[in-house]
């Protein structure tokens, strides 16, 4: 069992006097990674700064290593807890590297002279993050994306043993998402640090976490692992979906089905026909699709946004009942699309289909 290095107990935190969360009860061990996510306002970002000590607590106490977050001094928590916020910073005339530097502050004393310990542990931070490069670079003069990564670096050359990051992925592309989230992982690993972050991105919450909490409606909704908060209906609950569906195999969202009677019917499977839905989706086309096995990897999506489906279920052959219900909706619709390139004993059935619609003149290239 990993040791606890932060552990946060019936914690209530807001601004004032206005408790934003209440009873909150946090436990995170080293070489873990806790990811908070829920609704926006619920309290995920004024959670992380109470937990850092931006924020008095307004109930309930934190702990790290077992030491009262409030015996400690600002130097000690620093020596602990390292931060990495998306507030936009102001340097005057400092360059990536210096912000990098300002992170060893805890080891330097008052006049925040570096030795040769704080100058390596600056330049492997810098390294890991991959901003060597930015390092006489003017902090002003860079993207948000770039100036999120330089403060991570920034974070990590603090050294801590907590890392508390709020939407650290905010500013970055696809693959610089990618690459932070990896790097934490790394981190975790390697140093057996623990990480805490909020994340908008439930794909990249799903993937990247050892566990997730949910805070919605002022207190922790549900804590677990991705598996047993990405089950059931419960994303579409926390987040109170009713614009659309989410898809708990793959942490992705789909729009609204186009409603009224089917225009076009597509012949999917395997994956072939998402493209095409989400075209027809966009375009305002009802359209039908089948047959799709339950165990399918594009039923759920073909399920969100389909007017009609026609389905068979998991690991059978698409049987006669199928086949005639795809049949009946398909000589209804004015044009056919078929996504499949090859059929096998699993599909025979929507080659029937295929060779029927070109029979009927309704085919057309996808």
């Amino acid at each position: 069992m990993s040791e606890k290095v932060i552990t946060a107990k019936a914690l209530s935190v807001g601004y004032g006097r206005k408790v934003i969360v209440d009873g909150l009860d946090i436990e995170v061990c080293a070489g873990e990674i806790l990811t908070i996510i829920g609704p926006n306002g619920a309290g995920k970002s004024t959670v992380l700064r109470s937990i850092a000590s931006q924020l008095p607590l307004l109930g309930g106490a934190v702990r790290i290593n077992d030491t009262d977050i409030t015996a400690m001094s600002l130097n000690e928590i620093a020596k602990k807890l390292s931060v990495c916020f998306t507030d936009r910073i102001s340097a005057e005339k400092m360059t990536c590297e210096d912000i990098v530097s300002t992170g060893r502050y805890p080891y330097t004393g008052r006049l925040g002279i570096l030795s040769d310990t704080d100058r390596k542990a600056v330049r492997e931070a810098m390294e890991l993050t991959g901003v060597t490069y930015l390092a006489d670079t003017d902090i002003r003069c860079i993207s948000d994306g770039q100036r999120q990564t330089v403060m991570l670096a920034r974070a990590i050359a603090q050294e801590p043993q907590v890392l508390i990051l709020d939407e650290p992925t905010s500013f970055l592309d696809i693959n610089n998402k990618l690459r932070l989230l990896s790097i934490l992982k790394e981190l975790v690993r390697s140093r057996n640090i623990a990480v805490v972050q909020t994340l908008h991105e439930l794909d990249l919450a799903q993937r990247f976490s050892d566990k997730i909490l949910c805070i919605a409606h002022g207190k922790a909704d549900r804590t677990g692992t991705p598996e047993e908060i990405f089950s059931g209906s419960y994303i579409s609950e926390l987040y109170d979906i009713s614009c659309g569906s989410f898809d708990n195999l793959f942490g992705t969202a789909e729009a609204q089905p186009r409603e009224g009677e089917p225009q076009i019917f597509v012949i999917g499977g395997g994956g072939s026909g998402l493209p095409v839905y989400r075209r027809l989706q966009r375009q305002g086309i009802p359209f039908a699709a089948g047959v799709i096995h339950e165990n399918d990897v594009e039923y759920n999506a073909a399920k969100s946004l389909a007017s009609v489906l026609i389905t068979e279920k998991a690991f059978e052959p698409i049987g006669e009942e199928s086949l005639n219900k795809a049949l009946s909706v398909m000589q209804k619709c004015r044009q056919v699309i078929c996504c499949v390139e090859s059929f096998g004993t699993m599909n025979t059935g929507n080659k029937t289909l295929l060779e029927r619609a070109v029979s009927m003149g309704l085919l057309i290239k996808s």
